[in-house]
């Protein structure tokens, strides 16, 4: 269902900017709005702005954030601003200088000094990916003369989408003061190990993050699976174009060709090439048995080994990398792999660093089966899928 993809790959469909898809959406809600209800748990917001499916996450990952913002400071720069646009009614304009004092006045910790470059930056990054997302647009001036200079200014306008972009929680937020507030259950008076709330809860993870693993999240989640897998994986492969693969210790969504659902790996870059050089390699170090698998289907590698198995690939095959990738010292481009350059590992959990065992944990059933298909044949991606939230 193409319009289900849409709605699951975009934060909204905003009618001002997509009136088309807009109205295709709207044409098919009645059967969006049955499976996000059925399956998901998920509310739709629909209105002459705009049309919404709530993605709440199970398990909350750093990925799913605002992937421009860099510190907590943008994050509460942005909340702000949200704060300062509930007061604004649609198509109402302001002037960069009325946020900015806003900003100064509420900001928990004190006033933000605007003499300050830093400060300066974080808001223009804040306010560019407003207007990015819909939520404000630019009449009048450019956001460089307040980078340059704080008495630089810009004229906005509110588009009035702002209101819908934080989900509308069912308790008084006022007394959360930690993360773990949030992730607190709509279901009053339910069992959440079985029924509606497992059903929805495996389904979300399996849509909304690369891949679902056993070690994450409730074991009844891998239960439902054990009993109900064949059925949803029917209901799943009927809705989308992708397959959804069930192992011992994980579960993924290999998209098809025509699914245009979230961010696919491999994506055609270099760093997604080395990756899977990665796999090639760990894949024969499974099967020669140099590196065991435990049940859970992961394997323990001590950190320095693993490196070296980078450092070996750029040896053998450094000469097709790009110029960046090949001018690279051999121990600074195993830490670009593992700690900088690539997310792909650390996004969809291939592997994650156990900081007690000083030691790699690699994920190795999707090493060991799917990325061998991705190797020998690049005609035919099978991709594991993230969808944008």
């Amino acid at each position: 269902m193409r319009e289900l993809e849409a709605l699951l790959n975009k934060r909204w469909i905003l009618k001002a900017e997509d009136k088309e898809l807009y109205y295709k959406v709207r044409d098919q809600l009645g059967e969006i709005r049955k499976f996000a209800s059925d399956k998901l748990g998920c509310h739709i917001i629909e209105n002459a702005l705009l049309v919404k499916l709530e993605k709440i996450p199970v398990i909350p990952e750093s990925f799913m954030g605002v992937q421009e913002f860099t510190s907590k400071q943008e994050y509460a720069f942005l909340c702000l601003l949200l704060m300062f646009l509930e007061d604004k009614d649609p198509q109402e304009q302001f002037i960069l200088s009325q946020l900015t004092e806003y900003v100064s006045s509420n900001m928990p910790n004190g006033s933000v000094d605007w003499t300050l470059y830093a400060n300066r930056r974080r808001m223009i990054k804040v306010l560019r990916f407003a207007v990015i997302q819909g939520i404000i647009r630019i009449t009048d001036g450019a956001d460089n003369g307040f980078m340059d200079d704080a008495s630089g200014e810009v004229l906005y306008e509110n588009t009035g989408v702002s209101r819908y972009f934080m989900k509308n929680f069912s308790h008084d937020i006022m007394g959360y003061n930690k993360p773990s507030d949030f992730e607190e259950s709509d279901w009053f008076e339910m069992d959440e190990s079985k029924g509606i709330a497992r059903r929805h809860r495996v389904y979300k993870r399996l849509l909304f993050a690369p891949g679902m693993y056993q070690n994450d999240g409730p074991e009844e989640d891998f239960e439902y699976l054990k009993y109900y897998g064949r059925r949803m994986s029917e209901d799943i492969e009927r809705t989308f174009n992708c397959q959804v693969h069930i192992h011992r210790g994980s579960a993924f969504l290999m998209a098809g060709e025509d699914c245009r659902m979230g961010a696919v790996f491999p994506s055609g870059n270099a760093i997604s090439d080395v990756c899977l050089l990665c796999f090639g390699q760990i894949q024969g170090k499974i099967a020669s048995g140099e590196w065991k698998r435990s049940k859970d289907e992961t394997i323990f590698v001590d950190e320095v080994e693993f490196e070296n198995l980078i450092k070996e690939i750029k040896r053998k095959f450094g000469e097709g990398f790009t110029k960046e990738l090949r001018q690279m010292p051999e121990g600074e481009f195993a830490k670009a792999v593992i700690h900088r350059r690539t997310k792909e590992f650390r996004k969809r959990k291939w592997v994650t660093i156990d900081q007690n065992r000083n030691s790699q944990r690699i994920i190795s059933i999707l090493l060991s089966h799917h990325t061998l298909k991705l190797k020998i044949n690049k005609t035919h991606y099978e991709a594991v899928h993230a969808p944008c939230l």
